[in-house]
């Protein structure tokens, strides 16, 4: 829902100094762009380039958007990355054997909106690589604007990924069309602000689980329940359930074949997960015969001569676990979890580092009293 009195990024950002918040120059350059774009629009004078901004996890690229989005008068939607490409997905099986089907999926979404915001750009699917080279092309031709965020400068989107050349014109039309600002400041802005609200444990086989407490505490005035729960036709094994909080144990939820789509469901039905037996999930690489992470196939892939990664033993369910963390963050959705191992002895080793320091991050920000639902 956007604010009832607009303001430019510039303006949200100069009354967020006023209210305390951490001046940061790699911000402000953004800023500036984001305010470009912002008043192109507003005007409509002038050609409209979009922004990619990118760097370390925490350093408030979300935030910005968020300010760029909320202020807006014209047709706008945001989207978490995973949330946009499972809707393209859905829109190519509705047009099967349509021709140019993504031509015909850019004039959609060129009706629907003027600007996409989308947070979390990441590719590391070839299907979603293959679409993506095409789709970004198209939706610049019918001139959507787009905002977007990335741990990633563009150059380096799909880096390494089998068959990356189709793709290679997605990162051309990226940088054509979008200014790419890195927001690389010294401060993890994730960290400022909030008491702590401890919502991680480590727990040993000996000790008790605070979570039948916890769950009493947080479902109050609710029916509670145990046993099974739907998530479209998948059945999810929990501890215990009421109408906002879920607790199930984490092989129940990341250990079995979920998707992306389950755990929007899972977020749209719960305001609250508690999720018991976290087990360190680190570990040495090795070959590995796949399980797509949070996509639907979870047997084993015929992959001809394609180089598959190297995976740690977990890394499948460390995957899955990624996605539930962002679904859940971007919902505002707290998260309590009870771990074998301390939050930063977490996911040290592994073919996911690099994607799971935005997840710790993310942990991190949970343990403030600054992450509320809103």
């Amino acid at each position: 829902m956007q604010q009832s009195i607009q303001l430019s990024p510039l303006q949200a950002y100069n009354k967020a100094l006023t209210e305390g918040f951490v001046a940061d120059p790699a911000q402000q350059q953004a800023v500036v762009a984001l305010e470009e774009c912002f008043q192109a629009l507003q005007t409509g004078v002038g050609a409209v380039r979009g922004v990619y901004l990118w760097g370390p996890v925490g350093r408030g690229k979300t935030w910005l958007m968020e300010q760029f989005f909320n202020g807006l008068t014209v047709p706008a939607r945001r989207q978490h990355f995973h949330h946009f490409i499972q809707d393209i997905h859905q829109r190519l099986f509705r047009l099967t054997g349509t021709a140019e089907p993504l031509s015909v999926i850019a004039d959609e979404l060129a009706s629907e909106m003027q600007v996409l915001c989308f947070d979390e750009l990441f590719v590391s699917d070839i299907a979603d690589a293959m679409i993506l080279g095409r789709l970004f092309q198209v939706l610049f031709a019918k001139g959507l604007v787009i905002v977007a965020t990335s741990n990633q400068p563009p150059d380096e989107l799909y880096y390494g990924g089998f068959n990356r050349e189709p793709f290679l014109p997605a990162i051309a039309a990226i940088k054509q069309h979008m200014q790419a600002v890195a927001v690389q400041g010294k401060q993890d802005h994730r960290l400022h602000g909030g008491a702590v609200e401890q919502r991680y444990w480590v727990k040993t086989p000996a000790q008790a689980s605070v979570f039948p407490e916890l769950f009493n505490r947080l479902s109050a005035g609710e029916q509670q329940h145990t046993g099974v729960v739907m998530l479209g036709s998948r059945a999810l094994i929990t501890q215990a359930y009421s109408e906002t909080v879920l607790c199930c144990e984490f092989s129940a939820l990341c250990e079995q074949p979920f998707a992306a789509l389950d755990f929007i469901r899972l977020c749209d039905r719960f305001k609250v997960l508690l999720l018991s037996r976290v087990p360190a999930l680190s570990g040495a690489l090795q070959d590995t015969k796949i399980a797509r992470g949070t996509e639907d196939a979870v047997q084993r892939v015929v992959a001809g001569d394609r180089q598959l990664p190297a995976l740690a033993p977990k890394d499948d369910s460390v995957r899955r676990f990624i996605a539930l963390l962002d679904e859940c963050y971007d919902r505002r959705i707290p998260v309590y979890i009870e771990a074998a191992v301390a939050l930063d002895e977490l996911y040290t080793e592994g073919y996911l580092t690099f994607a799971f320091r935005r997840t710790y991050s993310r942990l991190m920000e949970m343990q403030t009293s600054r992450f509320t639902r809103r």
